[in-house]
């Protein structure tokens, strides 16, 4: 009889497992919390019933067990091919295996070709990201399972990394939307992750295993698998051992080895392994000792604010509420600014509660000496605070904590604010905030970066950070997004550093990070001379003391770091100079009470997806909403909107029957340019063109199997849907030319569409294999060279349509040509009716630059629509790029809508009323350019530049901070020249 033994030491848990003669007799499975040699050794201890002293077979598998069998000379197994050894073990007739770990997933394709397919670097749709979710929502992993069995509704939320997922939750949580509906949409996140990521585009059908804990333990998350895949029970399989599916193919393939062991001789081994020697590289230490680090304390507490106990105040006081990302803050002060309460905690997923719980406390404190004059609500939360419990104003958080760095720092010229997963910084010149960046959707460089590792190591986020303080080594981990970081850690790990030396090296990179990704600056000189530094990331000296270093001077940190946004609030109360505040009473809060339920909004096409808070006195608060008619005021009157008139324009476009029958054209990418041409020239031929329907999320799924690649940007991969969608109109041609070169503007040095929008039709062909059911015409075109286009189209279509003659299409490219440049001209005759609308009422303008598919609501996400709400006039670039001579940039301007954007940029540095704010998709490269071009040709003319980059997400609560910080430096600018001017 054969005595085996399967080790699998993953990301982050170990499994073991013992086997006689095939059959199972132990199986033991725990955390490892990067202890991984230790925690095996231990475990091993635990088998040794099971082994005796009988000799064995063993091998070695998972992410983190190579290091561990190389260093102990024991087999190892790469985990696809373990999990091949697991099914082929269970004798079930598998189609597909989908293994998902703590940091690990795979598809294994068994039939129709064997494929693996594997994460790389990004852990976003894996154990860990749903740990992180369990985090950010207040509930250990089991309490979120059970939350997602009651769900009512799905959000979208993004699962590339718990990064980008924080930044669609956060608001959530803040506009009241139940943990029943967000633990389901977190599942959710992870199936479309599976799907798209690992998939790409590859059908998963047929009797699918699905192995690894994540999938033993989630209910929910087996729930949503089910449902988004179509399964039926039988082909559905979960088996009872599937999280040690890995352990058990180790195992199995160990009965090949020849090598024996016994159970001391494999103990000694794993034990010894903790001996290796280091080769990590190393970092200068924080600290040359403990007289460094306590003069650096005593230099960064001298920058305090006064303080004043409560009890012995009486008078005037001003509130101010921060309601962050992870955090809530609440401060009271006095007249003389002085400080009488503070407060600061975790929002536990429910800021409501938490603010309630302090006003109360507040209010009991104040009894009757102290007068509320006004309160004032910055950060996530401020609409729905506001609305909750009466709070007299908000104001947008980039402005609260320029408010309060100045407290500190008259002179300030350089603000930077880290938070939990949020970085905000300022530049300020002539005493007001000359340019505004924040981190677009990853937080490598925030709070939350270092909180996700102390955690994964079994530390308290305060603990983890002190330890770092007096490393004599600190690891050099780069400066690298969260995901890609745990690689680094693991290997230093492996490496024998110490948690002090992680801890040290976390804190370097996040200031790196924030630095160089951020920030972006090349050198200190270009942050100023005053620097204040804010935010709760900032209490930790480590990374306090990495930011010094790392610029080469001093900085100022006040004492309340993460109290600064709070406290600008409330000295912008101070500044309101109420005689009363509207903020609930005691007595009102006591009766307070709070319900929200998910409604999806039917007063228009968006479908909203709304959440309704409901507050005691039947008051409504509803969230979500991308117009004001679902708030019940009635539609307001409609101000010149560019993206609403291209789009309905091209929604206006209508087809007659023709005699040489139909063509389908997918409504995307190209042709959101280039429909009028191609619309005319199929209806002058006598073909009816028929469109694809209008992008929604329902269409995007309808596509989704047949996606490639889950990089490429949001405009590209609705494409697949847009198909779908002609599939479903019954048309039997569909076409989608490629363009090398757009129409010719004259504007760069050359007029190169992108490549992604040029030839999408070829990636296309190669996977959607419907396609091939069809006649699809995707022929290379150049629109730029009128006659070479007729004879080529000539050429091209003569064979689909043998009746043609040349003179039928050369009328048809003139009449298409006419067509494409009198479509032209009227949107630059709208813009210029918009911009005296503008002038005439004395209204701010933005262009909202961008790709033309950008005007497409699914992809822009309303926020054309957004600023309207403002009260602004919404201007397109390809209205104003003509206005202004041709510019010379840094770069070589060789892409068309490039060209068109620079132009744009230089037209809002000759007008006063007009600012730009750029939309850029996620996933597109050549945008990148584009960044410090537009940000240069701004600045030079005294502008602010602000970019918004956008994905499939639909969640506008970042977005929103960005567009008000951009309005409240405007306007803050403009009250200081108008002093100036005085």
């Amino acid at each position: 009889m054969s005595l085996s033994v399967g080790i699998d030491i993953g990301s982050t848990t170990v499994k073991v497992v013992v086997m006689d003669d095939g059959v199972i007799t132990m199986k033991h499975y725990e955390r490892h919390f990067s202890q991984v040699r230790q925690k095996t050794a231990e475990m091993l201890r635990l088998a040794r019933g099971a082994i005796g002293e009988r000799a064995f077979t063993v091998a070695i598998s998972g992410s983190a067990g190579f290091g561990v069998a190389k260093a102990a000379g024991l087999p190892f197994i790469q985990e696809v091919f373990a999990t091949g050894e697991a099914v082929r073990y269970s004798g079930e007739a598998i189609d597909i295996v989908i293994e998902l770990g703590g940091e690990d997933a795979k598809i294994l394709f068994l039939t129709g070709g064997l494929e693996e397919r594997m994460n790389g670097t990004c852990a976003g749709g894996t154990g860990a990201f749903i740990d992180q979710m369990a985090t950010l929502l207040d509930v250990t992993t089991d309490e979120l399972d059970q939350l997602s069995l009651r769900a009512q509704r799905l959000y979208p939320i993004a699962s590339r990394c718990g990064v980008f997922a924080k930044s669609d939750i956060q608001p959530l949580l803040n506009q009241g939307a139940a943990k029943e509906d967000i633990a389901a949409s977190i599942f959710q996140a992870v199936v479309d992750q599976t799907i798209t990521g690992l998939a790409q585009g590859r059908r998963i059908e047929g009797k699918i295993a699905f192995l690894g804990g994540p999938l033993h333990f989630f209910k929910g998350l087996q729930k949503r698998f089910v449902e988004t895949l179509h399964l039926s029970p039988e082909n559905a399989l979960f088996p009872d051992l599937g999280q040690y599916s890995v352990a058990i193919g180790s195992a199995v393939f160990s009965e090949q080895s020849a090598e024996q062991l016994t159970f001391d001789e494999l103990l000694t081994r794993v034990e010894d392994t903790a001996n290796e020697v280091h080769s990590a590289r190393y970092l200068e230490p924080l600290f040359a000792d403990e007289d460094d680090y306590e003069a650096f304390v005593e230099r960064h507490r001298r920058a305090t604010v006064p303080e004043r106990a409560i009890e012995s105040y009486e008078g005037n006081a001003y509130l101010g509420i921060d309601c962050g990302s992870t955090t809530t803050k609440v401060v009271l002060i006095s007249q003389q600014a002085e400080l009488l309460y503070q407060y600061y905690g975790s929002n536990r997923g429910n800021p409501v509660d938490i603010i309630k719980e302090q006003l109360q406390q507040v209010w009991r404190l104040c009894g009757g000496r102290v007068n509320i004059r006004a309160s004032v609500c910055t950060g996530y939360g401020e609409e729905l605070i506001k609305n909750a419990f009466g709070i007299d104003a908000g104001i947008v958080e980039t402005m609260a904590h320029f408010k309060a760095a100045r407290f500190f720092c008259p002179n300030v010229d350089f603000i930077l604010d880290i938070g939990g997963q949020d970085i905000k910084c300022f530049q300020v010149k002539n005493n007001s905030i000359d340019s505004i960046m924040l981190n677009e959707a990853c937080s490598s460089g925030c709070g939350s970066f270092i909180e996700t590792f102390a955690r994964s190591m079994g530390y308290g986020i305060a603990e983890f950070s002190q330890k770092g303080i007096f490393s004599q080594y600190p690891v050099d981990l780069g400066s690298r997004c969260t995901v890609f970081m745990n690689s680094s850690v693991k290997q230093a790990q492996k490496e024998g550093a110490g948690v002090e030396d992680i801890s040290a090296g976390l804190s370097m990179s996040v200031v790196k990070n924030a630095i160089y990704k951020v920030i972006r600056a090349h050198s200190a000189d270009e942050l100023g001379e005053h620097i204040v530094v804010q935010g709760g990331t900032f209490y930790n000296d480590a990374v306090l003391r990495s930011f010094e270093k790392e610029i080469g001077r001093d900085v100022i940190r006040p004492t309340i770091a993460g109290l600064m946004g709070a406290y600008g609030a409330a000295l912008y109360g101070r500044e309101l100079e109420l005689a009363e505040t509207a903020t609930m009473r005691p007595d009102q809060l006591a009766a307070f009470t709070h319900t929200s339920k998910a409604a999806q909004c039917g007063l228009c096409t968006n479908h909203c997806n709304l959440t309704i808070n409901t507050f005691s006195g039947n008051r409504r608060f509803i969230s979500g909403n991308k117009c004001e008619r679902p708030l019940g005021v009635g539609k307001a009157k409609e101000l010149p909107n560019l993206y609403a008139y291209k789009m309905d324009r091209i929604r206006n476009l209508k087809s007659t029957p023709g005699r040489r029958g139909r063509i389908g054209i997918p409504l995307g990418l190209a042709m959101f340019e280039n429909l009028p041409f191609w619309h005319a020239f199929f209806e002058e031929l006598g073909i009816e063109t028929v469109l694809s329907d209008v992008s929604s999320t329902d269409l995007y799924g309808k596509g989704r199997y047949t996606i490639p690649s889950d990089t490429a940007c949001y405009p590209a991969k609705l494409m697949h849907g847009h198909i779908e969608s002609l599939f479903e109109k019954g048309v039997d041609t569909i076409f989608y030319p490629c363009l090398t070169y757009n129409f010719d503007e004259h504007k760069g040095d050359n007029h190169y569409n992108c490549p992604v929008v040029a030839y999408y039709a070829e990636l296309m062909r190669a996977n959607i294999t419907k396609l091939q059911t069809v006649r699809f015409l995707y022929p290379y075109f150049g629109l730029h060279r009128p006659k070479d286009f007729e004879k080529k189209a000539y050429q091209y279509f003569k064979g689909y349509y043998p009746d043609l003659t040349p003179r039928e299409v050369s009328a048809a490219a003139k009449k298409a040509y006419a067509a494409y440049y009198a479509w032209q001209d009227d949107l630059k005759a709208e813009g210029a009716r918009a911009i005296a609308y503008a002038r005439a009422n004395g209204l701010q303008m933005v262009v909202l630059a961008g790709r033309p598919y950008h005007i497409d609501p699914e992809i822009n996400h309303g926020i054309d629509r957004l600023l309207s709400s403002f009260g602004i006039v919404v201007l397109t670039e390809d209205a104003v790029a003509d206005l202004v001579e041709p510019q010379k940039v840094n770069v070589l301007n060789q892409w068309t809508y490039h060209a068109r954007l620079y132009n744009a940029a230089k037209y809002c540095t000759m007008h006063d009323d007009t600012e730009l704010v750029q939309l850029v998709s996620f996933g597109c490269g050549i945008d990148a350019i584009t960044t410090d071009e537009v940000r240069a040709i701004l600045e030079r003319g005294g502008k602010l530049y602000t970019q918004l980059k956008i994905d499939e997400i639909n969640n506008l609560g970042a977005v929103k901070i960005r567009i008000r910080s951009l309005l409240g430096a405007v306007e803050e600018r403009r009250r200081r020249a108008k002093r100036r001017d005085a």
